[in-house]
């Protein structure tokens, strides 16, 4: 019995799909790719329990775990979790927040921010602390992870100036940005107790 063939046009973009995150703006090939056969790829990703999400204004493909129906078996995860530490989620939590602004002011669809505003961003959540450097290495390690997870670009050139990737908006979205004063008080309280 012979399998079917996968449309070889779907190689590319399949593959950049479960590597991550696919941005218009980086790999024009295939994205426009991604766009042509984007119900042929959401096929295919439904066998293995995933779900393709495209959010054509914004520029961003992912994949994302499809839950289990209520009359299928779960199957094994595929897509990672991550945990994110009190400082990481802080940080991004942040960053949506100014990002939403962002929006709201108009303007450049890009937001970018240097290291200096981001730390102040997140200054005033974290424990007071005598030692300015010690707070700019923490900030700094919270930056780079959120560089390492896809939601900061560091520009070419430029190390300290970073911009802020749309696809935040899809991991933290509006329902948790509307309860996200509610949080900040917890993020306060919990510098507090630190």
């Amino acid at each position: 019995m012979t399998e079917p063939a996968v449309d070889s046009r779907l190689s590319l973009p399949l593959i950049a799909l479960f590597k991550g995150v696919v941005y218009a703006d980086q790999n024009h090939q295939n994205w426009q790719q991604l766009l042509d056969h984007q119900g042929a790829i959401a096929d295919y990703v439904a066998v293995l329990g995933l779900e393709l999400i495209v959010d054509e204004s914004e520029g961003y493909a992912f994949l994302r775990q499809r839950p289990a129906e209520d009359d299928e078996n779960e199957l094994p995860r595929l897509m990672a979790r991550r945990q994110l530490s009190y400082p990481v989620s802080l940080l991004l939590a942040l960053l949506r927040k100014k990002l939403a602004e962002h929006d709201a002011r108009g303007g450049d669809i890009r937001l970018v921010m240097s290291r200096e505003e981001i730390a102040d961003l997140v200054r005033l959540f974290l424990p007071d602390s005598a030692n300015e450097a010690k707070l700019i290495d923490r900030v700094g390690m919270d930056i780079n992870k959120a560089v390492e997870m896809g939601f900061l670009r560091k520009l070419r050139g430029q190390d300290d100036q970073f911009e802020v990737r749309r696809i935040l908006k899809a991991y933290v979205d509006a329902q948790w940005l509307a309860e996200f004063d509610q949080r900040l008080g917890e993020y306060a309280e919990h510098a507090a107790q630190e």
